[in-house]
């Protein structure tokens, strides 16, 4: 039978020593670049944290998350804050907006600068509106301060950060160009302290997708999920935003890759018979998680359902007991199409000699998504494409959001799919190179399927890969719990059957 408790988790402490060593790791990589660069070691690191915004005219403010590089360096929850780093003294500065009077009859007690000292473990903390006096005090150097501002291009997104603005930047120089690339590349690699978060993240999301599973019936509404999901999450985690917009997918819709969004709003009605694909992840003090379940809506799969899953299965599988240090990660993509490729023939469902499907790039049909993305802060975090690698051109090889070499300390997301979707399928059947690989009628009967993602998040160890996300994934795991079984499973399979330390 289930755990009669609803949850085994609760919200861990955040240390804010996290944040101070992520400020000494910039430090120590923007001095090394300095001296390589016979650079002196002075000036200010400068970033501008998020702004509270209103909804369009009204006076409705959005629920407030910080911008994602100020959270990494300062951990700073409350809006309208800069921070500085000084790098000739590594002293930390956070500079807090001067709150009116009546903030304490609306909102709440005005804290003081020292409140903000010890919360955020800096050096010192005065007003966003003595910046400028501040910081030409502390400045040690000859001439006007110099201020290295945040400013490059989001690989993911195609925007650029935006460098920090404040009345008196004319008495600066400023360097657009040297932050960017080192502040990206130390988020790159995480630290035990972010780990552990990435961690609760993961664990109290794999709780509330088995919750989901073991709730989830016919006639119900796709939101129900979704609902069911962040409740869990906020209940018993203390997670408060989402990394993302919940795609909660059933039938046809799960053939929709980023379904969810306001004009598909998770409102499909469930049938007997769906699958459903759901790609939900809770943001723990910042640090996410991205995970996608697929199952039978009615508990059981079908021969054709089974099929699709564990091709996408032993894609994921694969993949994650191949990595390790120094894999290509273009290299995975290709071995999650391969197999997934491999089983597509087993089924009837392509014909041919796989060998001559992935020269005609066959699997982007199947899979037009890339294989992962780097998680941590961001649902797809930064440097992904760092200077020195270059975005392959091919079809589904384009879509990879990194095609950098695994290193030890990443995390990254493992999300193989196998989908039917008549947008890609269509023209590849009357393309004369691909035509003659589909097996029209086969074909045909799994449409119905929509599609298939298995989507876990696994950091790269020094010599194999951990998968950090625990949710059951064989299909009898998957059926037994849908049934009322436990989970975790029992210690003696727990291991192997739970997606415990990869073997390679």
């Amino acid at each position: 039978m289930a755990s009669t408790s609803p949850s085994a988790l609760s919200p861990p402490e955040v240390p804010m020593e996290l944040h101070a060593c992520n400020r000494k790791k910039l430090l120590d990589s923007l001095r090394k670049h300095l001296s390589d660069s016979s650079r002196p070691l002075h000036g200010f690191v400068l970033l501008q944290g998020g702004e509270e915004k209103t909804r369009y005219c009204t006076d409705h403010c959005e629920l407030f998350r910080q911008e994602s590089y100020f959270a990494y360096l300062f951990g700073v929850r409350e809006p309208s804050f800069y921070g500085a780093i000084d790098i000739a003294t590594g002293n930390s500065i956070l500079f807090a907006p001067r709150l009116p009077a009546d903030y304490a009859v609306w909102l709440g007690e005005i804290m003081p600068p020292s409140y903000f000292q010890e919360r955020y473990m800096v050096s010192m903390v005065y007003y966003t509106d003595e910046i400028t006096q501040v910081l030409v005090d502390q400045y040690k150097g000859s001439g006007k301060p110099l201020l290295f501002l945040l400013h490059g291009l989001n690989t993911d997104s195609n925007n650029f950060s935006k460098p920090a603005e404040f009345e008196g930047i004319e008495n600066f120089e400023t360097d657009l160009r040297t932050l960017h690339p080192i502040l990206t590349e130390c988020r790159v690699v995480k630290s035990d302290l972010e780990l552990a978060l990435i961690q609760f993240a993961n664990d109290i999301s794999s709780e509330a997708h088995v919750e989901v599973m073991r709730n989830t019936k016919a006639n119900m509404k796709e939101y129900q999920l979704e609902s069911m999901f962040l409740h869990h999450t906020y209940m018993y985690g203390g997670c408060r935003h989402c990394s993302y917009t919940c795609i909660c997918a059933t039938g046809e819709n799960s053939a929709v890759l980023h379904y969810g969004h306001a004009a598909a709003p998770n409102d499909r009605t469930l049938e007997d018979g769906d699958m459903a694909l759901l790609d939900m992840g809770a943001e723990y003090s910042f640090y996410g998680s991205d995970i996608t379940c697929t199952f039978p809506v009615n508990g059981k799969f079908t021969s054709d359902q089974s099929l699709i899953y564990n091709a996408v299965l032993d894609a994921h599988d694969a993949v994650i007991n191949t990595m390790k240090p120094g894999i290509s990660w273009v290299d995975m993509h290709k071995l999650a199409e391969k197999v997934i490729l491999e089983s597509l023939v087993k089924g009837n469902i392509l014909v041919g000699h796989v060998e001559d499907m992935m020269g005609e790039r066959l699997g982007a049909i199947f899979m037009p998504h890339g294989l992962g993305h780097l998680l941590g802060i961001d649902t797809h975090d930064p440097g992904g494409y760092p200077k020195g690698v270059e975005r392959p051109k091919e079809p589904g090889l384009k879509s990879l959001r990194t095609a950098r070499h695994l290193q030890e300390g990443m995390v990254i997301t493992v999300e193989p799919g196998c989908y039917f979707i008549d947008a890609l399928l269509v023209p590849a059947m009357k393309n004369a190179n691909t035509s003659k690989f589909f097996n029209r009628e086969i074909l045909d009967r799994f449409k119905n399927v929509g599609g298939v993602r298995i989507e876990s998040d696994v950091l790269v160890t020094a010599n194999g890969s951990k998968n950090m996300t625990k949710v059951p994934r064989k299909t009898w795991e998957i059926e037994a719990v849908m049934a009322g079984g436990p989970w975790p499973l029992g210690k003696a399979s727990n291991h192997s059957e739970n997606g415990g330390e990869a073997k390679v």
